[in-house]
């Protein structure tokens, strides 16, 4: 039994080690829920939806997208393929199990699909606004398209996501187009709040409204997955917001943990360059936590993140975060955060065997340290 099934039946009370820690031996299973097996099951249910989804656009669009998802070469020749984990589509579909068995799973395909297409809308999008220049050990798209190129794709991946849904005869499928539209706005709300505090110095940058920024950008998506999933199992309205609630506090877990990743993490594993957020001079939680601590590593931080990145300074800023409190508390916040999703999780699917494939995704999503 893993530690997030005992801490959902509550049957420990011990003091949480921090997730992302040192000697966290990463994902497990959770009462026999393997999340490798469910995300291979996942990506091989959906990926024909998506593949004709991208099939059906324009061609200058397609290419764009078929190299996103990995499918091509920038030559436009096949690729072996890299589109990600399927983590949000793999929530629609074990959402969908535990409330309404394999029967509510296999129609909530196209569902689950969309889901997937919003999701690397805002990647296609993020890339371009954050001038990242490598996703899944490739360069991103905008440097191999242009700017212009990448950001239609996006916008066309969104419409074809509502397309998907609007398609679908499902009768969930109408109030699960209206969650995933204003889970775009959302989204797009948080990434605007992301870039604006770019321009903001430190010491004008409250950890609350990170917080609410990280929720709109990762949470929101992860919790309208879970919610999908719920309406096409033909769940009641309050299992459908637990469930929704239970996918925001595990996007909360997993965006903390990824940022102290993206400081802290081997690039080997990442893809992305070490210390590419600090020289960013981006406000990732673990950063605001160590500027608002009050300790004297806080004033260093400010300091050296009111100045313009040099490359000699990274290791001294990244000691700096962790001095100052950053690290720790980022991790000990991750592990509050998916206690919070076990107990909306237990709200809709009080049978822990029920909502093992549930279980084992937040673990996998949260239980990572490099």
């Amino acid at each position: 039994m893993t530690s997030a099934t005992r801490r959902y039946r509550g049957e420990t009370r011990e003091r949480r080690r921090p997730i992302g820690s040192q000697g966290d031996s990463g994902p497990g299973p959770a009462d026999g829920h393997d999340a490798a097996v469910i995300l291979e099951r996942s990506r091989a249910s959906v990926d024909p939806e998506l593949r004709a989804a991208v099939d059906s656009l324009p061609g200058s669009m397609r290419r764009v997208a078929l190299y996103h998802f990995g499918w091509e070469h920038a030559d436009g020749t096949p690729a072996a393929g890299n589109a990600g984990k399927a983590i949000r589509p793999a929530l629609v579909l074990a959402a969908a199990a535990a409330l309404g068995g394999p029967a509510a799973r296999a129609v909530a395909l196209r569902a689950a699909a969309a889901v997937e297409l919003v999701h690397n809308f805002t990647l296609l999008h993020d890339d371009v606004m954050d001038r990242d220049t490598t996703r899944r050990h490739r360069p991103t798209a905008w440097t191999v398209f242009g700017d212009a190129d990448a950001i239609l794709a996006g916008d066309a991946l969104q419409a074809l996501a509502l397309g998907l849904l609007a398609a679908d005869p499902h009768p969930a499928s109408s109030a699960a187009a209206r969650r995933v539209a204003a889970c775009v706005i959302e989204l797009c709300a948080g990434q605007q709040a992301d870039t604006a505090m770019e321009k903001r110095g430190p010491a004008e940058i409250t950890l609350d409204e990170v917080l609410v920024m990280a929720e709109a950008k990762t949470g929101a998506l992860l919790g309208c997955a879970c919610a999908v999933g719920a309406l096409y199992a033909g769940a009641a309205e309050e299992d459908v917001d637990a469930l929704d609630a239970f996918g925001r506090e595990a996007g909360l877990a997993f965006q903390l943990i990824d940022d102290v990743i993206g400081l802290w993490g081997d690039p080997r594993h990442t893809g992305k360059p070490a210390g590419a957020d600090l020289a960013a001079r981006k406000k990732s939680l673990p950063v605001v936590a160590a500027l608002t601590s009050g300790t004297p590593a806080a004033g260093e931080l400010a300091e050296l993140y009111a100045a313009p990145y040099a490359p000699a300074d990274l290791e001294r800023t990244t000691l700096a975060v962790e001095r100052a409190g950053g690290r720790e508390w980022a991790q000990e916040q991750a592990a509050d955060r998916m206690a919070r999703a076990m107990h909306e999780l237990a709200r809709a699917i009080p049978d822990p065997e029920s909502a093992g494939g549930l279980l084992s995704l937040a673990e996998f999503v949260t239980r990572r340290s490099s």
